[in-house]
C-alpha cells in the first residue's frame, strides 16, 4: 500500500507546518535538486543537497557498495527526472546513471540475501528435540493439510531452510561433494563427481551419469539430492535402508529390459524436477515434507515397467489390468509396488523413523503425484492449471 501527501507549494506556509507534508517536501524533487533557500523550514539529513541538478550530477558515480550508496543514487536519479522535465538531460548520461543504479540495486540484494542465509543458518543449528512436545503438536497441526492439498494456504507453509538458498546458489558445492564422498553411504568416483556437479542445470547429461557410475543413475541422483536437501538427516533416513531401496528400486526398473522406462528414465525425471523446483523458485513454498515426496515420487514413478501401453493390458485383460479394474493401470501398479517393496523388511524402509502423521500425509502425495502421470489426465490437468492462472487471488 502506498500512502500519497499533499506537497508543499514553495511559500505555503501552512502546508509546511504540517509534518508529514514536510517530510512528502523533503523528498520532493525540488527538495533534493535545488539550492535550500535561506530560512528554509526542511527537516535536515534526510537527503537535502544545496546544490543544483548539474553539481549534483557532476560528482562522481557513487560505489555500489559503499554506505551511502543508495541515497546518493537515489538524489541523482531525482535530478535526472528534473532535468527531463526541462528537456535538458543527455541520453549518456542517462543511461551512465541509470547503470549505475542497477549496480546498487544488485548489490543491496546481494548483502541483504547474505544476511538472510546468515539469520537461517544460525537457526539450522537447532535441534528438533530441543522443541517442546506441545510446540512440535501445535505446528503439526497447524502445517498439515487439514482442508486438501488445493486448498492450503501460502502463508501458513513454512519457509525451506538455508539449504536451498545454498543449492540454488551454488555455494557449497564443492564442499558438499567432497564430504558426501566420504560418507558411510555412497562414495562419489571422481568421474561421476565431475558429471553429477551439474545436477542444477537443464543440460544435465544422465546417460553420461549412467556411464560413469556403472549403469547406477539413479542411485546417485537420488541419493545426492536426498543429500542436498538435507533430508536424510531431516528424516532421519537409515543409510543402510537407503541404500537396500535404491538397489532394489534399480533392479526393479531392469526387469523387462525396457528401452525407455528404465533406471535413467527415472534418473532424467528426478533431476528435471529438481531442476524445475529450483529455477522456478517452487522450493521456497514447499515443506521439507513437500520436497522428499516429489523427489521419492519421481524415482519410483515407473517402477517395473513393463514397456507396454495401459491399453495394451486393457486389452489383453492382464492380471494388472483386473486388479486396477482398467484405471490407471500402470500407474497404480508403480506406486502400489514401490511402496510394497519398502514394506518388504526394515532393511528397505527408508520411511521408518517418520511420524504416522507425516507418513500418511507423505503416501497421500506420492500417490497422487504418480497417478498424475497417467497422460490420460493429461488434457485435464493443462485446463485445471489455465483455470487456477486466470484466478489473481490464486
Amino acid at each position: 500500500m502506498s500512502l500519497v501527501f499533499p506537497v508543499a507549494n514553495e511559500g505555503s506556509e501552512k502546508n509546511t507546518r504540517h509534518p508529514l507534508a514536510r517530510f512528502a517536501r523533503s523528498w520532493s524533487q525540488n527538495a533534493l535538486c535545488t539550492a535550500v533557500k535561506a530560512g528554509s523550514t526542511e527537516p535536515k539529513g534526510i537527503g537535502i543537497d544545496p546544490r543544483s541538478s548539474e553539481e549534483i550530477l557532476a560528482d562522481e558515480l557513487p560505489v555500489p557498495d559503499s554506505a551511502d550508496a543508495m541515497e546518493r543514487t537515489a538524489i541523482r536519479l531525482r535530478c535526472l527526472v528534473k532535468q527531463l522535465e526541462r528537456g535538458e538531460a543527455s541520453v549518456p548520461d542517462l543511461k551512465k546513471n541509470l547503470e549505475n543504479a542497477a549496480s546498487v540495486l544488485e548489490s543491496l540484494y546481494i548483502e541483504e540475501t547474505r544476511r538472510m542465509v546468515d539469520r537461517e543458518d544460525e537457526l539450522s543449528d537447532i535441534q528438533s528435540d530441543t522443541v517442546p512436545s506441545e510446540v512440535r503438536d501445535w505446528l503439526a497441526s497447524t502445517f498439515t493439510r487439514q482442508r486438501g492439498l488445493m486448498l492450503r494456504r501460502n502463508e501458513d507453509k513454512p519457509r525451506f531452510r538455508s539449504i536451498v538458498h545454498a543449492v540454488q546458489a551454488g555455494i557449497f558445492v564443492e564442499r558438499m561433494y567432497r564430504r558426501t564422498s566420504n560418507l558411510a553411504g555412497l562414495s562419489y568416483p571422481s568421474n561421476v563427481i565431475s558429471v553429477i556437479k551439474h545436477v542444477d542445470m537443464w543440460s544435465f547429461d544422465v546417460f553420461a551419469l549412467n556411464e560413469a557410475s556403472g549403469d547406477h543413475a539413479l542411485k546417485f541422483v537420488f541419493y545426492e539430492l536426498l543429500t542436498r536437501y538435507d533430508l536424510i538427516n531431516r528424516f532421519k533416513v537409515p543409510i543402510s535402508a537407503l541404500m537396500s531401496f535404491v538397489d532394489s528400486l534399480e533392479m526393479g526398473y531392469s526387469k523387462y529390459k525396457n528401452p525407455y522406462h528404465n533406471l535413467m528414465h527415472a534418473a532424467d525425471v528426478t533431476q528435471t524436477i529438481h531442476y524445475l523446483l529450483l529455477k522456478t523458485g517452487m522450493v521456497h513454498w514447499l515443506t521439507e515434507l513437500e520436497i522428499f515426496a516429489i523427489i521419492f515420487a519421481a524415482a519410483i514413478h515407473d517402477f517395473e515397467h513393463t514397456g507396454t501401453t495401459n491399453n495394451f493390458h486393457i486389452q489383453t485383460r492382464s492380471d494388472t489390468a483386473m486388479l486396477y479394474n482398467d484405471r490407471a493401470v500402470l500407474e497404480n501398479y508403480h506406486v502400489s509396488a514401490a511402496y510394497r517393496l519398502l514394506q518388504s523388511g526394515d532393511d528397505m524402509n527408508i520411511f521408518t523413523n517418520l511420524s504416522k502423521d507425516d507418513w500418511r500425509e507423505l503416501r497421500t502425495l506420492v500417490v497422487e503425484m504418480v497417478l498424475a502421470t497417467d497422460m490420460s489426465c493429461h488434457f485435464q490437468q493443462i485446463k485445471a492449471m489455465k483455470s487456477f492462472l486466470q484466478q489473481p487471488e490464486t
